[in-house]
């Protein structure tokens, strides 16, 4: 069965730091290209970060380049998000993505809030 199950989401002061996890299971997290994704209210879902199979290269929506950084291990089967500086609006669901042609996965969501 697979899953993807993503934490660290809550409430944070503008300023503040958050860093999500997602953690996969039932397939072979090593071999699929990982992402983050985000969807606030009355708004499209949109790619917030890309991380190769290896690691080895990481592409950034231009609104979190220098602010976030996608990361994983392989070991762990777990894939990571650790965002600094965030403002109110980053404030939406984040999903995470697992990519190998032709298959995909979407993990559930976690709610993360910038609010003072």
């Amino acid at each position: 069965q697979v899953q993807l199950v993503e934490s660290g989401g809550g409430l944070v002061q503008p300023g503040g730091s958050l860093r999500l996890s997602c953690e996969a299971s039932g397939f072979t997290f090593s071999n699929h290209r990982m992402s983050w994704y985000r969807q606030a209210p009355g708004k499209e879902r949109g790619l917030v970060a890309h991380i190769t199979s290896t690691g080895g290269t990481t592409t950034y929506a231009a609104s979190v380049r220098g602010r976030f950084t996608i990361s994983r291990d392989n070991a762990k089967n777990t894939v990571y998000l650790q965002m600094n500086s965030l403002k109110p609006e980053d404030s939406a669901v984040y999903y995470c993505r697992a990519q190998t042609w032709p298959q995909e996965y979407w993990g559930q969501g976690t709610q993360v809030t910038v609010s003072s």
